[in-house]
This record gives structure tokens, C-alpha cells and sequence, in this order.
């Protein structure tokens, strides 16, 4: 028998995409097929796939003793992207693909029992991985149009084994495709010109897409305040390159996968209330991202915010703070990104009318204490905008000169002041550090004065106190980046007194 045969891959963990070496080995003795290395159990089913599709593809499956080594050994292997390289393996190893595996190329694919190459999930991740190692890429052709998404890939497409052995053999090369990542576009939001009255949560909103700050907005039903969060997304800035690939390689790894139609378009994610803590944050075996990473770079949007279970809220804390989440299941490890904006809405009590002009509301104080006690102190602390947002009257409704502004005409605010705030911290506001803060919110000495004074009589913690510093910057941004003012600092103030509790 002849020396190993090593083909080139990647398994996959979290959006990482270490290398792995699969060798493989024919020995003498009873016919037998092992695969070590720390498989997964589809990755053990590839036996029988790797068998047939052998025997399919006019090849012969050699009865010999075969290993199957995918190292690194301590590395856990899951899914079906390593059908194709065995499969070479196998057939390189027997003498019956006699053209050498070039040393700078990969292979990914699930094979079928016929020989076809089906789609793997995590493609993005692993063509970057490629990219930077300087390898080439032969993928099935379902995942061509993915892999060719990243910038100087080279990537290949094949529908069959055969294909891929001809290429080998120098009888019919794949052609290889050089990656041109597509422009990303802006999708097509709700616009904002649908909201009538509500002006004081249209400039909410403004402000936290201007700096990427959290918003609490509590109202009774009907108010707008779903119809509010849903056109975020609308008037935040188009994602770059590096953020569009970064929040498409998340969804890359996810169950449901990526689609192209994707491409570009910051995530929106609104889970109902009774999801758990683990499709909140991820989890399972191997680790998926959950929601809060799905939602990177884009808008998570929790309705009901009283209603979700207090674990699950309390998870949100750390990735608020951090733009990241860490997933630990037994000897499975997988970092997640988890850069969202954040955004809740919420009633005022249990029944909804606390407030209201109507009188309806007929909740006692305790009851009204303990709706309101289920968000934790330390999660309200980390949202930076809390508002109330009132019913609109009849009138407001009835007057088709109230709607608001176009989608289009706030949202070129919003970008002059992220560009303000990238030039000057290459980061929105609402990232800026405690040290970023003090350098670059300087407020006139009236503004000072009365942030002080309103620490005190709101009870702010420092936390907020410096979130309270990040949207007067803010504001002052969409006036066009001067001095944080009296008249900024007070609005500041304003945008967080939902309700006079915080």
C-alpha cells in the first residue's frame, strides 16, 4: 500500500474556520472504514455516503482496511463538508486518481449516493479563512455564488465527484471564478412617513440610529410603537464591505443558512416573547448562533419587553456591554458576534393604560411595581434612550399633514453623523469607551452643570451618566458636530426620563 493521501479542508467553529488536514490511509487486513479525529455523527454516516458515491461514479471502491485521520485530532468535526475530501482521499490513496491534490487548494462537499455534491452551510467563513492562507477553493456548485462573495477568493464550482476527479486529472479543469463582492443595497424599509404625530418618538429614533443607541419606548397598545422599530432599520446607514460579510458569515453558520437576496441588508430580528434563553443568546451541540447574533450589525427587537422571563432578559447584558457573545456547552467553545441595536417597547402596566386619557386603567400599585420590576435595574441602566410614546389623537390621525419626514431625508442626517463620528472615533457613539467619552464629549460649562444636576435628581448610575454623555454627543452630531450645548444636554435629559422612573 502507498503513503497517506492528504486533502485540504475546514471544519467549522462558531464563525472560525480552523484547517484540517484529511488523511487517508489504505492498509492490509480485513476490509474495514474508520474515521478518528473527533467526527460528529454525520460526519461517521460519510462512510456509507463516500462508499456509494464511489461505486456510482464508475471508480471502485477499494476493499481494504481505510483510515480516515482528520486532524487536528483534538479538533471536533460536525456536518457533511468533508464527504468530497475523503472521497479524493479514498481514491488517491488507491492508486485510482493518480494526478497529485495540489497543496494550495480546498475541497467542501456533501455527497449524495449518486455522486452529486450537494451544499454545506458555513461556506463564507471557511472561503475567508482560504483567502488568507492563499489556498483555492472547490465547492458545490450551490455554494459557488456564497464563496465568490469574498473579496480575492478563487473559487470553483462542480456538481459531481466526476467533476472534481476530472479536474484533477487535468481532463476538464473547473474554471476558477475570482471573488467580486457585490455592492451591498439598501433594501426597501417601511417608511417613516407612515407614523403620524408621535414627534417626540420620531426624533427618538433619529437619535439612535444617528449613534446606534438602545431605545425603550413604553406606551399603551395602538400607540405606534412596533410600527416605530420597524423602520429603523430604514434610516440607519448602508453597512460596509467588512460589516456586510461579517453579519453574512453569521447567518452563513446558522440552521437556516445564508441567501443571497441577503447580501447587504442590515438583520432585523423581533423573537416573540416566549423564546428561551438559548435561542435568545445560542447554544446546542455544536453551538448556533442565537438571535442577539443574527442580529449583529443590524436591530433586535424585543415587543413585550415585561414579558420575555427574566433569564432570558438577563442575557442580553453582557453582549449589550461587550458585541459579543461567548457559548460554553461541556468541551464545545464558540465566540459569537453580537454588535445589535437594541430596541423595546413595553405597556405602561399590565393592562396597558396606565396614563391614558381614557381612565381605563384599574391596575393597583403593587401590581403596577411588579410588571415593571421584571426588567432588571442593570438592563434598563445599559439602554441608552427611554421614552414614552402617547397615543396619537383623532386629530393626528385624521390630518394627513402629520405624517413624518421620509425615510430618505432622516436618514442622510443620520449618515453625516456617523461620519462625524467615524472620522473622529472610527466608532458610533453609543461604542464609544469610558476614556473615548471623557476625550470627546466635551460639553460648555451650563451643559456640564446641568448633567450633574440631573444625575443626582434622576439617581443615575455612572453608567448611565456616561450613556447620558454619548447621545447629548449625539445630538450635538446632528447639529453638526460643535460643543455639546445646554439646549443638547437637556434634550439628552429628556430622552431619558421615560415614564420619570429612570
Amino acid at each position: 500500500m502507498g503513503a497517506p493521501a492528504t486533502i485540504l479542508s475546514r471544519a467549522q467553529c462558531g464563525i472560525e474556520a480552523p484547517q484540517v488536514r484529511v488523511e487517508v490511509h489504505l492498509g492490509a487486513g480485513l476490509p474495514c472504514f474508520s474515521i478518528v479525529g473527533l467526527p460528529e455523527a454525520v460526519v461517521k454516516e460519510s462512510r456509507e455516503r463516500v462508499r456509494s458515491a464511489i461505486a456510482t461514479s464508475q471508480f471502485e471502491f477499494p476493499q481494504s482496511r481505510i483510515t480516515v485521520n482528520l486532524a487536528p485530532a483534538d479538533l471536533p468535526k460536525e456536518g457533511g463538508r468533508f464527504d468530497l475530501p475523503i472521497a479524493l482521499g479514498v481514491l488517491v490513496a488507491s492508486d485510482q486518481l493518480r494526478a497529485p491534490v495540489a497543496e494550495d487548494c480546498e475541497f467542501y462537499g456533501e455527497l449524495s449516493l449518486t455522486g452529486a455534491l450537494r451544499a454545506v452551510r458555513g461556506m463564507l467563513p471557511s472561503v475567508c479563512q482560504a483567502v488568507r492562507a492563499a489556498h483555492r477553493v472547490v465547492v458545490p456548485r450551490a455554494n459557488l455564488a456564497e464563496g465568490a462573495l469574498v473579496e480575492r477568493a478563487q473559487v470553483a464550482g462542480a456538481e459531481h465527484l466526476r467533476e472534481v476527479c476530472g479536474h484533477l486529472r487535468g481532463d476538464a479543469p473547473l474554471e476558477f471564478a475570482s471573488g467580486v463582492p457585490l455592492e451591498p443595497q439598501r433594501a426597501h424599509y417601511p417608511d417613516l412617513a407612515d407614523v403620524r404625530g408621535q414627534a417626540q418618538a420620531l426624533r427618538a429614533l433619529e437619535v439612535a440610529a444617528a449613534g446606534a443607541h438602545g431605545l425603550l419606548m413604553s406606551g399603551p397598545p395602538g400607540s405606534g410603537k412596533s410600527m416605530l422599530a420597524h423602520r429603523l432599520c430604514g434610516i440607519l446607514p448602508p453597512m460596509s464591505l467588512a460589516e456586510t460579510l461579517e453579519a453574512a458569515s453569521v447567518l452563513s453558520v446558522s440552521t437556516r443558512g445564508f441567501r443571497i437576496g441577503e447580501w447587504g441588508c442590515r438583520p432585523f430580528r423581533a423573537p416573540h416573547h416566549t423564546a428561551s434563553a438559548i435561542a435568545i443568546a445560542g447554544g446546542g451541540v455544536p453551538p448556533r448562533p442565537g438571535e442577539i447574533s443574527l442580529a449583529h450589525n443590524g436591530v433586535l427587537f424585543l415587543d413585550e419587553l415585561p414579558e420575555f422571563e427574566r433569564a432570558v432578559l438577563e442575557v442580553l447584558r453582557e453582549p449589550l456591554e461587550t458585541g459579543s457573545v461567548v457559548l460554553s456547552r461541556g468541551s464545545r467553545q464558540a465566540e459569537f458576534p453580537a454588535r445589535f441595536q437594541f430596541v423595546a417597547a413595553m405597556n405602561p402596566c399590565p393592562c396597558g393604560y396606565a396614563g391614558d386619557a381614557s381612565g381605563r386603567c384599574r391596575c393597583s400599585e403593587s401590581r403596577l411595581l411588579n410588571y415593571r420590576s421584571r426588567i432588571s435595574g442593570p438592563l434598563l441602566d445599559r439602554i441608552d434612550i427611554h421614552i414614552d410614546v402617547p397615543r396619537p389623537d383623532a386629530e393626528a390621525m385624521a390630518n394627513v399633514r402629520s405624517r413624518g419626514e421620509r425615510s430618505a431625508s432622516v436618514a442622510e442626517r443620520v449618515r453625516c453623523a456617523r461620519e462625524l463620528q467615524t472620522r473622529r472615533a472610527g466608532r458610533p457613539n453609543a461604542h464609544l469607551s469610558t476614556r473615548e467619552v471623557e476625550d470627546t464629549c466635551n460639553a460648555s460649562p451650563e451643559a456640564e452643570r446641568l448633567i450633574r444636576t440631573a444625575m443626582s435628581a434622576l439617581g443615575l448610575s455612572a453608567r448611565a451618566y456616561h450613556r447620558l454623555l454619548r447621545v447629548a454627543r449625539t445630538i450635538a452630531d446632528l447639529d453638526g458636530g460643535g460643543a455639546i450645548t445646554l439646549q443638547h444636554a437637556g434634550e439628552a435629559i429628556q430622552l431619558r426620563r421615560m415614564g420619570a422612573r429612570t
